[in-house]
């Protein structure tokens, strides 16, 4: 969707210049043309919050109109780029149920998952917003994968995929520090079962076979280290377990009845279990 700049009729008498357009919000009287572009006008000054207001006028004062459709998508842009990303998922909904089948349901949908996907500034942050964002960004890649924003939305998928690892390699490395090498495991452990493609599961092996060290668990490190070298083996990580393994005169090997050995199935063999 992109949106055009357009001379400004300016509200309430033919000025010469759109500075001296009124400021009053009070348009129930005016043509929905000129509200319409009042709220064109504030977004072409970056004025964000107004544009969304002005925006709102027109769908409230001409419901079920063309204009109303048109300026609801645009009130959903306009709180976006406010950075009020709460109003701007609700017009978004609103426009997908009222237009589920109109040209821009699938900008709706992105901007949608925009207002997710835009708060993930760190790791740190709340991962429910995380599974939002990669919900909503779901949705545009299977319902709209023709549409021009599915590329974009496959790309940010997979950051908030990597984002969501992240905070699983955290917290587990939060556990490992303290000695709590169980919780660790349990971390490390779900970024190898659901984060493979993610850039963290070279690390979650490593933290994997020094977590089973520690714990006196010598077969399970090895498997977790044979893992890592059929997939990582040129990787700092791997070097560190082959070091932290020898130095208990054991080698990376596989061992059977563990849940790794299902990693390694699937991931070495491709016997997808």
């Amino acid at each position: 969707m992109q949106i055009k700049a357009i001379s400004f009729l300016c509200i309430g008498a033919l000025l010469s210049a759109c500075s001296d357009v009124a400021v009053t919000k009070d348009v129930e009287n005016y043509p929905v043309e000129e509200i319409y572009e009042r709220a064109e006008y504030d977004l072409t000054q970056k004025d964000f919050a107004d544009a969304a207001y002005f925006f709102g006028e027109v769908e409230r004062l001409f419901p079920y109109s063309e204009w109303a459709r048109r300026a609801l998508i645009m009130q959903a842009f306009s709180y976006h780029r406010d950075e009020d990303y709460e109003n701007a998922r609700s017009s978004a909904q609103r426009f997908l149920d009222f237009y589920p089948a109109d040209g821009d349901a699938a900008y709706a949908q992105y901007l949608l998952a925009l207002s997710y996907y835009d708060q993930i500034d760190d790791i740190g942050r709340d991962q429910g917003l995380i599974l939002q964002a990669l919900q909503a960004l779901r949705i545009v890649i299977e319902r709209y994968p023709s549409s021009e924003y599915a590329r974009s939305a496959r790309v940010k998928f997979d950051l908030a995929f990597d984002h969501l690892a992240g905070k699983e390699m955290e917290v587990g490395r939060f556990y490992l520090k303290k000695n709590h090498f169980s919780s660790a495991i349990k971390r490390f452990q779900s970024v190898v079962e659901d984060f493979q493609t993610t850039k963290h599961t070279p690390e979650a092996l490593h933290r994997l076979v020094e977590s089973y060290l520690s714990l006196g668990l010598v077969k399970e490190a090895q498997t977790a280290a044979a893992v890592l070298g059929y997939n990582y083996q040129s990787s700092e990580w791997y070097q560190d377990s082959f070091d932290l393994l020898s130095n208990e005169g054991v080698s990376p090997q596989i061992f059977e009845n563990n849940w790794l050995t299902s990693v390694y199935r699937q991931m070495i063999r491709g016997e997808w279990l």
